[in-house]
């Protein structure tokens, strides 16, 4: 069954079982995708909700967000294992929390491609919220951080699916006509709760995206959201060269 069918029957049988949910999978978790850094990679015993939740939207193939979401949703802590198929004893525990200060506080860098970024006015940009999760049931969409133009607050919402946004698109400048969508574009992301270690993260990322010859058109970090966005152009291999330069650098990385 689907990744989401077992945490529905976890969140079920919890209530009267100790429950743990064991998904095979092609691999347990490493530092970045293996169809893309082949080499360095580094494996990760454990993550917590939020690392694995992030990881999947942000383009690894670890685990559906939706099944974290609703185990969140329902207030329950299931351990969940990521086993690889291919060797059992190659394991990843994911937990609600995991210890502090576990192992390399950059888990995992990841991208996508095929992004769309919404620029609308923060009223609007509420109600287009609203409307996407309640009638629309869509959450793949990031919020970056806010602007402000002529005295005017503003959103940057990021769309995992650029496809989704074309489909929708008059549904989406229907709640402000003037809001612009810029599309074909990729992001890099770094994902760790504990990044706060890490210390001038941003530059260290940024230095080395454009030591590879890449432009970037804008970074996101958030502190209380531990992921680090990078967006930059869709084009070619761009998605793959950004990830493979930051994860070589990732070993070099020094941290408290």
């Amino acid at each position: 069954g689907s990744d989401r069918t077992a945490a529905d029957l976890g969140i079920l049988l919890n209530k009267k079982f100790d429950v743990k949910i064991d998904l095979e999978k092609d691999s347990s978790v490493v530092s970045a995708d293996p169809r893309i850094v082949k080499e360095g990679l580094t494996p990760e015993d454990n993550l917590s909700y939020n690392e694995a939740r992030l990881a999947g939207m942000f383009g690894m193939n670890i685990l559906d967000p939706i099944a974290i979401k609703e185990i969140l949703e329902n207030g329950v802590s299931l351990p969940i294992i990521i086993t690889d198929m291919k060797n059992p004893e190659r394991t990843t525990k994911i937990e609600r929390k995991v210890d502090s200060q576990n192992g390399h506080p950059i888990k995992i860098i990841t991208g996508k491609k095929n992004c769309a970024i919404l620029r609308i006015e923060d009223e609007s940009g509420d109600r287009l919220l609203k409307s996407l999760e309640s009638d629309k049931r869509y959450s793949e969409f990031v919020i970056l951080s806010p602007f402000a133009k002529d005295g005017i607050k503003f959103s940057r919402i990021l769309f995992l699916d650029g496809d989704y946004v074309q489909r929708n698109e008059k549904y989406v400048l229907g709640f402000d006509a003037l809001a612009t969508i810029t599309y074909n574009r990729g992001v890099i992301t770094l994902i760790g709760d504990e990044m706060w270690r890490v210390q001038q993260i941003v530059s260290k990322t940024s230095a080395k995206i454009g030591e590879s010859g890449l432009n970037i058109l804008n970074i996101d970090a958030q502190e209380e959201t531990s992921r680090i966005i990078v967006v930059v152009e869709d084009s070619g291999n761009n998605i793959e060269r950004a990830i493979n330069a930051i994860h070589q650098e990732r070993s070099n990385i020094k941290f408290v």
